[in-house]
């Protein structure tokens, strides 16, 4: 394989959608106007590879790590999945992206055949056990019929060698010595075939990067869990702050929620609290299922910022600052997101618990 290493994608994140993130909410609560199978076909090269990718990654019931080697110097490889952890005897599959104004034809693989044709041949990067073409105008009935019959296929590149790949693999022309021809003769052309558009549209409704593309809306979200009757570790920074903000309102130490049952009303904010935490804890691992990495993020930046004047106002205590900087995410008008459609009182409440976590809230100074 290449001493390149193309740029590797991990399982998360992978890289933001190219629409804005007033765009995407918009989308996430409407749908853009047009319908996906339409709008592939408007998409940009670059965007038709990070569309591929997107959906690629998603696979991972079938492959370790996904790579998009797209560009210049990327041998006739867009998107490489592979099978087996990534190294250079791994198993993988290969998606090249063709983004053209129609179906695919013959003529619009020879090149690429012969780049695999040859890298492999060169050792340069091992066989895929799969070579798939992925076009939003899926491929033409020829060439179709051609991807059926892989022994016409292979006569076909012969055939079309001359012209379409001699002169355009390499600088130097690439003829079709003894050497060449026998690994062509032996090549699996039955691994070569493509992926129809609808197919990869479908499986990629099941990402998390689908609304952000396409619109359509957010599925229904689940209720959040219960809190557990033990704390949690996750929990203990935003409990010891409350602790802490509930010592000040009392103007006594309060060491464990066990001693708040003598204070109802504390007792009651506490199992609120928690409550709203793990509400949005749900909502963070909703967002991470079906949003790209950073939205969540960008909810707890806004209600962050639209706290500020209610939790820098002067407070009698660190209880009353938590109580009028809860309620003010509570009020707070958020209105371009694209978790809105799913965003309730619990979770915004929660949100200021986990900037609490965060070191970005504090009760008492």
């Amino acid at each position: 394989m290449s001493t390149a290493k193309p740029k590797a994608l991990s399982a998360a994140p992978i890289p933001t959608p190219t629409v804005s993130a007033s765009i995407a909410a918009s989308n996430v609560v409407s749908g853009p106007p047009v319908p996906p199978l339409q709008r592939v076909r408007l998409f940009s090269s670059g965007e038709w590879e990070e569309f591929t990718q997107e959906w690629a990654d998603a696979l991972r019931s079938r492959y370790s790590d996904v790579w998009r080697c797209g560009g210049a110097g990327d041998m006739g490889r867009d998107v490489m999945a592979f099978i087996d952890k990534p190294g250079p005897t791994a198993k993988w599959d290969n998606f090249q992206c063709k983004h053209y104004d129609h179906s695919l034809r013959p003529s619009d693989v020879w090149i690429e055949l012969g780049k695999l044709m040859y890298y492999t041949h060169t050792k340069q990067y091992t066989k895929p056990e799969n070579y798939y073409f992925v076009a939003p105008q899926d491929v033409g009935t020829s060439l179709a019929r051609l991807f059926h019959t892989p022994d016409a296929l292979r006569t076909k590149l012969y055939a079309n060698w001359a012209k379409y790949c001699q002169d355009s693999i390499t600088k130097k022309p690439v003829t079709l010595t003894a050497r060449l021809k026998k690994h062509i003769d032996s090549y699996p052309f039955d691994s070569i075939s493509f992926k129809p558009v609808l197919s990869v549209l479908r499986e990629h409704a099941g990402t998390r990067w689908h609304v952000h593309r396409f619109g359509g809306g957010l599925p229904n979200r689940p209720d959040a869990p219960d809190p557990p009757s033990q704390l949690a570790p996750s929990e203990l920074p935003y409990v010891a702050e409350l602790l802490k903000a509930y010592g000040d309102h009392k103007k006594t130490p309060i060491a464990s929620p066990v001693d708040l049952t003598s204070w109802g009303n504390l007792d009651s904010h506490f199992q609120l609290s928690r409550k709203s935490f793990y509400s949005a804890e749900s909502l963070k691992e909703f967002s991470r299922d079906h949003l790209p990495d950073g939205e969540y993020e960008r909810l707890q930046d806004e209600i962050c910022d639209g706290v500020q004047e209610s939790y820098l106002e002067a407070h009698d205590d660190g209880y009353r600052r938590a109580v009028a900087t809860t309620q003010a995410a509570v009020q707070l008008a958020i209105t371009s997101h694209p978790l809105l459609s799913v965003l309730r009182s619990p979770d915004r409440r929660g949100v200021c618990h986990q900037l609490v976590n965060d070191l970005r809230l504090k009760w008492v100074d």
